[in-house]
């Protein structure tokens, strides 16, 4: 050995130092990438296992024999068998840095911090003052951070001398805010997209104004772990976020205004996709079971959102994607667009008022500069496919178009997705939409997804998914929804038609067998078109509203009550009082107590006011007309109130 190293030390010192570099350069640049490539968890674990032992092989190897070369003094072999060896020595290093960038950007699709903002806003022609006076309403939640947290560390912060008044839903507290019950109230910095699109608070942009705005970045408050496995059937809940800010790390609070759940199977490649309309009535997890329209509970939070599906399906999410408008556009164009077939408007004055052209505001729903396009079979760019996936107003079954839309957008993405043939598209599609999207799949996730992609490209035909469409079917209602404290348009699904598409996504996931159809029958005069889960429409007792009695008489209303077991009491309405009108006949109602859209099968009773010409001060005996319940009064009597009628 001391022979060995005397011969080495007498070699030429120039080679001696090339040979010594070359392969500690080898070296750590091996090691480098043996640990970034066994983060690759999951793809391509046997060309891993022989790259990485070919490469070990070829270090062993140049150590040995250009070590003999080196001491047989052959030096040019040594210099380019050394410059073979710095090459892929570089090769190691490209392929490391590669690695980490993918995995940074697919570690940057899930937000661990959110930065939340809070508003207090007041209307337009309040002042504010600081002395104690301005009553400003506050959510009555410890855990709602734009809501009540960060108001709180707000006043707390500048010493504001405000008075508190405390809510339980935002809409009550913004009501009040409108009528001047209350100066100003916190919200989120989101507040004018969130309740723009509910009637009544349409300008309130333009009609309100921040007074005060505070930030902070904090642990997202909305992350969900999961520990379910892609390698498993699993479903995920992708949601469209609708917000004025420009990255989905500054956003909290949105307007769930697409709801998409799937289920899929990675063994059989099988996916059921239910479209949730936004104006489905459903009860809602975050306010105490209170049912509304679902995409209200958007304003409370992604965890809220996913309770409220999951109640509503009886099936556990998964994994959630949260999308907003610029991530739809971004990724479109970053897959160079989408074939999709636009849909001609069935609104006939939709298509007047756009030259027969389908047109929608933009990404940051700018409705001066519309964002419109031809109808049928053509190529679509980002802002595009984001306006023909928004639009319901030029199509007669409304949201449910845009569900449609949506799906085609999806499937659109998902067909040029798959023909991404280089790291750079792999690459500018990863860091366009990392700001854009929020989702709680991590990164070993991810990355196990490819498996599932491979086998889907090496069978079918290349074809990805087999993909079952769906349709929740119901019927339109306007009725009063307690949270948003007013009469709105409500979709009332079929509870048939839910339990279908549910079994259909239990089927997917192998948590429920599949009805064999061992019939089939077909006309060959008519094209066949594959049926639509829950599509089929059901002969079921729809839900009723309570309407306004007003101007009614008192023995019209009795006889509704009536038919549907509802018990009726009266209030009087005399002379002197608020409602009292003489020009109304004896027994006309005035007033009622249970509020106009109420759904009939939530009450039990009614009270009704109803005017009477009778002098409670004079003696006399009056017989009510649309009664057979006989009043009678002497000099200084008073009516009695609340006295139930019957027959």
């Amino acid at each position: 050995m001391k022979v060995l190293w005397n011969k080495f030390k007498r070699t030429n010192l120039s080679t001696r130092l090339v040979y010594i570099t070359s392969f500690l350069i080898f070296l750590v640049s091996y090691i480098i990438f043996i640990i970034n490539a066994l983060r690759l968890e999951g793809i391509e674990t046997t060309i891993r296992i022989i790259v990485l032992v070919v490469l070990g092989l070829i270090l062993l190897l140049y150590g040995f024999i250009d070590l003999l070369l080196l001491l047989r003094k052959k030096r040019f072999t040594v210099y380019f068998s050394s410059l073979f060896v710095i090459l892929i020595s570089a090769g190691c290093i490209i392929g490391s840095m590669t690695i980490n960038r993918i995995l940074g950007s697919m570690d940057s699709l899930s937000k661990d911090t959110v930065i939340y903002t809070t508003n207090l806003i007041a209307l337009n022609s309040t002042e504010f003052v600081n002395d104690g006076t301005f009553i400003t309403g506050i959510i009555d939640n410890d855990t709602d951070v734009e809501g009540y947290i960060l108001p709180y560390e707000l006043i707390n912060k500048e010493k504001l001398n405000l008075k508190i008044e405390k809510y339980s839903n935002y809409f009550e507290m913004l009501e009040d805010l409108y009528s001047g019950k209350i100066n100003g109230m916190f919200v989120s910095s989101n507040y004018t997209i969130t309740y723009s699109v509910y009637d009544g608070y349409a300008n309130i942009k333009e009609e309100t104004k921040v007074l005060k705005e505070y930030s902070k970045e904090m642990k997202n408050q909305d992350y969900i772990e999961n520990f379910a496995s892609v390698t498993d059937p699993f479903t995920i809940l992708v949601m469209g976020v609708d917000s004025t800010a420009d990255t989905l790390k500054k956003a909290s609070s949105f307007n769930g205004d697409t709801l998409m759940m799937i289920s899929f199977n990675p063994h059989t490649l099988n996916a059921t996709v239910f479209s949730i309309p936004r104006d489905t009535y459903v009860p809602i997890a975050c306010l105490n079971g209170d049912s509304s329209k679902i995409n209200s509970s958007g304003a409370y939070g992604t965890k809220c959102v996913i309770n409220t599906v999951q109640s509503l399906t009886g099936i556990s999410i998964d994994y959630y994607v949260k999308v907003d408008f610029q991530g739809v556009v971004d990724l479109v164009n970053a897959v160079g667009g989408i074939d999709v077939d636009v849909e001609v408007p069935s609104v006939k004055s939709f298509l007047a008022k756009h030259n027969n052209q389908l047109c929608e505001s933009d990404s940051h729903r700018n409705m001066v500069n519309l964002v419109c396009m031809d109808t049928g079979y053509q190529h679509l760019n980002g802002e595009q496919a984001l306006a023909y996936a928004r639009n319901r107003h030029g199509y007669l079954d409304g949201d449910f178009a845009r569900n449609r839309h949506q799906q085609v957008v999806v499937e659109g993405i998902a067909k040029n997705i798959k023909n991404i043939s280089s790291v750079n598209d792999f690459y500018t599609i990863l860091d366009t939409i990392a700001p854009n999207i929020d989702t709680n799949m991590q990164t070993k996730e991810m990355l196990s997804l490819y498996g599932v992609a491979k086998t889907a490209l090496q069978s079918n035909n290349g074809t990805l998914i087999n993909v079952e469409k769906t349709r929740l079917t119901g019927y339109d209602l306007t009725m009063y929804v307690n949270n948003l404290r007013s009469n709105v348009y409500t979709f009332q699904y079929y509870p048939q038609s839910l339990q279908e598409i549910v079994d259909a996504m239990n089927v997917t996931l192998g948590k429920k067998k599949a009805n064999m159809i061992t019939e089939f029958s077909f006309s060959a005069n008519k094209e066949y078109k594959v049926p639509i889960i829950g599509e089929r429409y059901y002969s079921v007792e729809r839900n009723e509203t309570v309407p306004n009695f007003a101007g009614q008489t008192q023995s019209q209303v009795k006889a509704w009550c009536d038919q549907r077991s509802i018990t009726m009491y009266v209030n009087y309405v005399h002379e002197g009082d608020e409602l009292y009108d003489s020009t109304l006949t004896e027994g006309t109602v005035v007033g009622q107590n249970v509020i106009k859209g109420k759904l009939v099968k939530d009450i039990n009773s009614i009270t009704i006011n109803v005017v009477t010409h009778y002098n409670p001060d004079a003696t006399t005996s009056v017989t009510t007309t649309e009664s057979t319940t006989t009043e009678s009064t002497t000099t200084g009597a008073t009516t009695p109130a609340e006295e139930p009628i019957e027959e």
